[in-house]
């Protein structure tokens, strides 16, 4: 069974790793295109349109390649996104925000983060279940009036863990350039407490990615790739943290712009 390690930053040499992850996934579908579909059963991500609410992360300036995803949450104060705490250290100055970023385009503005908001449990020890982050973007001029970016692109609820068998779709945008995100819609089970789906496509650039699940007309925020090992070790399992009442509480904090977080570094994934 073929595999690969999600990494959630990019090391030093950012295109040669972008080569690379295009060669494996090139590889990867071109063994399903000949019928040496994986034996696993589990379904394989898509590329999709653009997604208003969810983009990546740029890390280094948009004329490099972007890193882990996130999405806009819904909030009073209107300008809140949310991506896995192990993507974010220091402040989040100079993290750069492109929802709907589709082939190098940026049709919604590019937002940059003013605060960063993370878990007491994570900033003191890392614990895996509460990496989350929820990114507070400054307002931005678009289409020639200073807005907020909820007021832009819209946003999802957020909202506690899902119960196993709830149907979960994941858009996600793997780390390169000029791209379009992926997506794969399946049903989540527990690993060790934390929130899991099979899918194959999920490789490095994906962590903070959304568990967006539907409840009537409103589209939920349940939880994000993170937590467990920072995401998984392998493309095609992917965890999250399990949200509860403290993934309010901060959502919360971060609305009412109470002191912001300097986040430190994550360790290892142990993979």
């Amino acid at each position: 069974m073929m595999s690969f390690r999600r990494r959630t930053r990019r090391p030093a040499r950012p295109r040669l790793l972008a080569v690379a992850l295009a060669i494996a996934l090139s590889f990867v579908s071109l063994t399903m295109a000949a019928g040496s579909a994986f034996a696993d059963g589990y379904p394989t991500a898509v590329d999709v349109g653009s997604m208003a609410a969810v983009g990546p992360l740029f890390f280094d300036g948009l004329d490099n390649d972007h890193g882990c995803t996130a999405s806009v949450i819904a909030s009073p104060s209107h300008d809140l996104v949310i991506t896995a705490a192990h993507c974010i250290q220091g402040t989040g100055s100079g993290v750069l925000f492109a929802p709907g970023y589709l082939n190098g385009a940026t049709p919604y503005g590019v937002w940059s983060v003013d605060r960063v908001y993370v878990d007491p449990l994570w900033k003191s020890s890392g614990n895996t279940q509460h990496d989350y982050a929820i990114l507070k973007m400054a307002p931005e001029v678009f289409q020639g009036s200073r807005m907020l970016v909820q007021n832009v692109t819209g946003a999802d609820d957020l909202g506690f863990a899902p119960r196993r068998g709830t149907l979960v779709t994941v858009p996600a945008y793997s780390t390169g350039s000029d791209d379009a995100p992926i997506s794969c819609t399946n049903t989540v089970y527990l690993q060790s407490g934390f929130p899991a789906f099979n899918c194959h496509g999920y490789v490095g650039g994906t962590s903070g990615s959304p568990f967006l699940s539907q409840f009537g007309r409103v589209q939920v925020v349940v939880g994000l790739i993170g937590g467990l090992r920072q995401g998984g070790c392998q493309e095609y399992t992917s965890y999250s943290s399990y949200f509860g009442p403290d993934v309010l509480k901060l959502l919360n904090r971060a609305s009412l712009g109470l002191p912001a977080d300097v986040v430190p570094a994550a360790g290892s994934d142990g993979c």
